[in-house]
């Protein structure tokens, strides 16, 4: 190197330091401080990987430690894992500090149910038992580097100091709710809704819902478009007088004629009780027949409530404000935030003191108010935009509508040999479209909650991993259709997903293959060792010696619906469908032939299981 090269090696150095870029080195890089993105931290922390953790907000947690204090959970024994361990804690932290009898601990509804304030704790907790996890708040993601197909470092900008700093990683994980480093890395997405014609799903596209019958009204027709469902915030409100923020003005840009629709829901019998009651849907009896109905209620403990917006109402007004946010740049992004925002405090501005609600009504508002102790340093409201869809990557395989319905040929959702979590929520989405001329019983694009419909079913590890991008896995914008986005979008799937992929990124370190070469079978294991629920069943006990057994086998077809019968003696034409798979034909001969000989001993569906996973030979 000469004087020349010396000087200006020299001076590109001096430059980068001038404006903060340092590199940081990691096994393993989680963009997106969600619950998906805490869960791949401590899963890769616990596997002793090093691991940077980056949020752009301030705090961790995402919407569980931002106002969504009722889980989603419709069929509890099909999520385990971190999410389990999630809940014990938030459970324990109930029971520790006001005894296994108080009335909190039962509102807390076995962890379940919880305070934002309590979940960011727990969370906060999680993360920080991991030396081997460091964490980097308020980072905004600045670009990202490819060599050739493959991710390997990315920048991120300090939004305080506005320094830059560079992580490179073997693997990076995706776990914002955006879909922003797939993006920005230049793996391919879809946007929108598609049409019913492209992957063959009944509820695809353009749809107008009686949400009480699940029919579909006139002007359906399945079309694709780009719209999304709306976003709101998800608040937590408090009973307590003693602890409420009470507004004393509306917020900027307040106009109440945004709301008016909500009076004409009101007299047109729109807010009166539902014609079947259904746990979980936010009814919350003391607001039914009023206008305070527009929001849909959950009490949580500690005198507060859950609050979501009702999106049931035609008046509904949150619906179309979020069309531009997936693709825009942050300072966009944090105007049509402010927009929601405001538009959100509007409504309980309007709830508590417009003179055209009945003051019966408004008194029944004026109980609900922000808790002083929840959010204090935003003004006692919740930090995180309820994104409920924007980007989803396409992936080698893409989650339809069709792998969450029981179809014809079995008694049992679709099956996927590379079955990484289950899901089991309900398809279930908010409203595109504001109130049209000609639709007076639900606005465009709602679905509520299809749970006749769904069942649980087995989510592919594929739909995490980029068709062309390599170091790279996406397990919360992942990929899936609209429809099917609807049911695993749920944080208690999404940290089963974030799980899943903080192992796969482990085994591609270690075998030095990239994540799509990841030996799903040795995936599979550590992930049943570490209590996921690969293949939901209705009647096996998770403390069974055979459990780990079925829940792989599940995965290989042996079972045609959800039971898995572990205790039922082995009948002969089922052992011999068994022994005929071929996962059996690929074994040696003599074991082959001690699970023949022990087919015909007349052992238990279970422990034939049991012994054939036993058997299996280690990837």
């Amino acid at each position: 190197m000469n004087a020349l090269q010396r000087f200006l090696t020299l001076a590109v150095l001096l430059a980068l330091t001038a404006v903060g870029i340092r590199a940081e080195d990691f096994d393993l890089v989680v963009v997106g401080g969600t619950p998906g993105g805490i869960a791949a931290a401590v899963t890769a922390a616990r596997q002793g990987r090093s691991v940077a953790l980056l949020e752009y907000h301030a705090h961790l947690g995402g919407m569980a430690a931002s106002g969504l204090g009722k889980s989603d959970v419709e069929t509890k024994e099909a999520i385990g894992g971190l999410w389990r361990e999630f809940i014990d804690r938030v459970r324990d932290h109930y029971i520790r500090t006001y005894g296994p009898a108080h009335e909190n601990v039962k509102l807390c509804r076995d962890g379940y149910y919880y305070e934002p304030s309590v979940a960011e704790k727990v969370f906060d907790a999680m993360v920080a038992e991991q030396q081997r996890v460091r964490v980097f708040r308020r980072q905004r993601l600045d670009g990202t580097e490819r060599t050739g197909n493959r991710l390997v470092a990315l920048w991120a900008k300090d939004r305080d100091s506005g320094a830059r700093r560079e992580f490179r990683a073997g693997v990076f994980i995706d776990a914002t709710y955006e879909g922003d480093l797939a993006a920005a890395a230049g793996a391919a997405f879809r946007l929108g809704r598609e049409g019913r014609a492209d992957f063959n799903e009944l509820h695809a596209g353009v749809v107008y819902m009686d949400y009480e019958t699940r029919t579909f009204l006139p002007g359906t027709t399945g079309e694709g478009d780009r719209r999304l469902p709306a976003y709101t915030y998800r608040l937590c409100l408090t009973k307590d007088p003693v602890n409420s923020h009470v507004l004393t003005a509306p917020p900027p840009g307040y106009d109440r004629v945004r709301y008016v629709g909500y009076l004409d829901d009101w007299r047109a019998g729109r807010f009166a009780p539902p014609k079947q009651m259904k746990e979980g849907l936010g009814y919350y009896a003391p607001t039914f027949g009023t206008v305070v109905r527009s929001l849909s209620m959950a009490d949580i403990p500690n005198g507060k409530l859950d609050v979501n917006m009702n999106p049931r109402p035609l008046g509904f007004p949150f619906t179309e404000e979020n069309y531009d946010y997936p693709e825009a740049e942050w300072e966009k992004r944090e105007e049509i935030s402010a927009r929601i925002r405001n538009l959100t405090l509007g409504l309980v501005w309007f709830l508590q003191n417009d003179a055209d609600i009945p003051a019966e009504h408004r008194q029944l508002a004026r109980q609900f108010n922000f808790p002083k102790d929840e959010f204090t340093d935003n003004d006692h409201f919740p930090w995180q935009l309820y994104v409920r869809e924007a980007r989803r990557l396409i992936g080698e395989y893409t989650l339809t509508e069709n792998d969450l319905i029981v179809g014809p040929a079995l008694g049992r959702t679709r099956i996927h040999a590379d079955s990484i979590a289950a899901g089991e929520y309900p398809i279930d989405s908010f409203p595109v479209r504001k109130r049209e001329p000609g639709h007076d019983v639900a606005l465009e694009g709602y679905i509520l909650m299809l749970e006749k419909y769904t069942q649980p079913y087995q989510i592919p590890y594929r739909i995490m991993v980029p068709r062309e991008i390599d170091g790279l896995l996406v397990p919360v914008a992942a990929s899936t259709t609209h429809i099917a986005f609807s049911s695993i979008r749920l944080e208690p799937t999404w940290m089963a997903l974030g799980q899943a992929a903080a192992t796969a990124a482990h085994l591609a370190l270690r075998d030095r293959v990239p994540p799509r070469r990841v030996n799903v079978d040795s995936l599979q294991r550590e992930l049943l060792r570490a209590g996921q629920v690969l293949t939901f069943f209705k009647d096996i006990d998770r403390a069974a010696s055979d459990y780990a057994a079925l829940q792989f086998l599940g995965t290989q077809g042996f079972f045609p619906d959800y039971l898995a019968r572990a205790r039922e003696p082995l009948a002969a034409d089922t052992a011999r469908d068994w022994l005929a798979r071929p996962i059996v034909a690929r074994l040696p001969a003599e074991v082959r032939q001690r699970l023949e000989s022990a087919a015909r001993d007349g052992v238990t569906r279970g422990e034939f299981c049991r012994r054939l996973y036993a058997a299996l030979p280690s990837p």
